[in-house]
This record gives structure tokens, sequence and C-alpha cells, in this order.
């Protein structure tokens, strides 16, 4: 019963886990590209499936820790510190996701469904009259107009890049608890 309870521990986290780290992943730069090009529904709908993805995926990813603590509970490991610090770990990864990531996501999303387009075309040029108009040789004497400074990134794109760091911790602590899993640091059951 352990290895079928260890089989499917291992295959949910796999199919489960692994596609939310991914799309939660992409979900930032996907969201910054929707932003820069509003009104394109290509980048809207990647961005849209990516957080479906992480949406659909956490709720699937539930069975990860129940099979786990049943293989635990099988192998007499439940009291080993390697699993209670997976135990805390994987439970500090699912509220950064649930409300870190997911929230943030959320939020995008919706303001890039309801992002005017910047405007890029520049200002229609003035018609100046035959008798306003310079010499040719004055035009070359004035100085070329200084380029301006970027703008400052919006409110939408720092939030890509908060979202991002959650992400990543959301990551980092998976990695760790699959570590952990694998190397089990002072169980008796050997590594």
């Amino acid at each position: 019963m352990t290895k079928f309870l260890l089989a499917i521990h291992v295959l949910a986290a796999i199919i489960a886990i692994g596609p939310v780290t991914v799309a939660a992943s992409m979900f930032p730069p996907a969201a910054r590209h929707a932003l820069a090009a509003p009104h394109d529904e290509h980048a809207l709908a990647i961005v849209r499936n990516l957080h479906r993805i992480c949406r659909v995926y956490t709720v699937v990813g539930v069975v990860v820790p129940v099979f786990g603590l049943g293989v635990a509970l099988n192998m007499d490991v439940l009291g080993d510190t390697w699993l209670i610090v997976s135990i805390v770990l994987t439970a500090l990864a699912a509220a950064v996701l649930a409300l870190l990531v997911l929230p943030r996501q959320d939020a995008l999303l919706a303001t890039i469904a309801t992002t005017e387009p910047a405007t890029t075309e520049p200002a229609p040029a003035r018609r100046v009259p035959a008798t306003e108009a310079a010499p040719a040789h004055a035009a070359a004497a004035e100085p070329a107009p200084e380029p301006t400074s970027p703008a400052p990134p919006s409110a939408a794109f720092r939030a890509t890049a908060r979202l991002a760091m959650f992400t990543g911790v959301f990551n980092l602590l998976w990695a760790t608890v699959t570590v952990l899993m694998i190397v089990r640091p002072g169980s008796t059951t050997g590594a």
C-alpha cells in the first residue's frame, strides 16, 4: 500500500504542482507583454490561460499533501523532523499561492482587460505658412531636441515585478520541499 500511495503522491506532485510553478512563473512576463500591447487579444488570452492553469491545478494539487500524509502514516515517519519541516513549508507555499500569487494574478488580469492603449502617435504637426518659415540655414543651426526620458513604470508594471517575486518564493518553497522529500535528512528509512 505504501508504494501505491507514494506513486500517487509523486505523480500528483508532478502533474499538479509542476504546471502551477511553470504557469505562475510565465504569468508576470506575459502580463507585462499584455500591458505593453493593450487590446492585443492573443496576449490577453495567454494571460487568461496561464491564470486558469494556476487556479485549476491549485485545486488539483490538494491531493499532493493528502497522499503525502498517507505515505507518512504508512512509513511511520510522521514525527520525523524532515517531514514536519516539509509540511510547514508546504503550508507556507500554499499560503503564498492562495494569498499572494492568485489574488495578484486576478488583479492584473482585471487591469489588463480594462487597459486603454497608450497614445504613441505624435501630435499632428502645425502647418507653417511660407511667410513664417525660417530660412534653410537657420534650421541647421538649431540644436536637436533632447530625447525625452522614459516614463516611470506604471503601477501595473510594478505589480508584475511584485508578483514575480512572490511566485519565486512559492517556487523556492516547493523546490525545498522536493529536496527534503528526496534527501530526507535524519530519516531512519534511508535516503
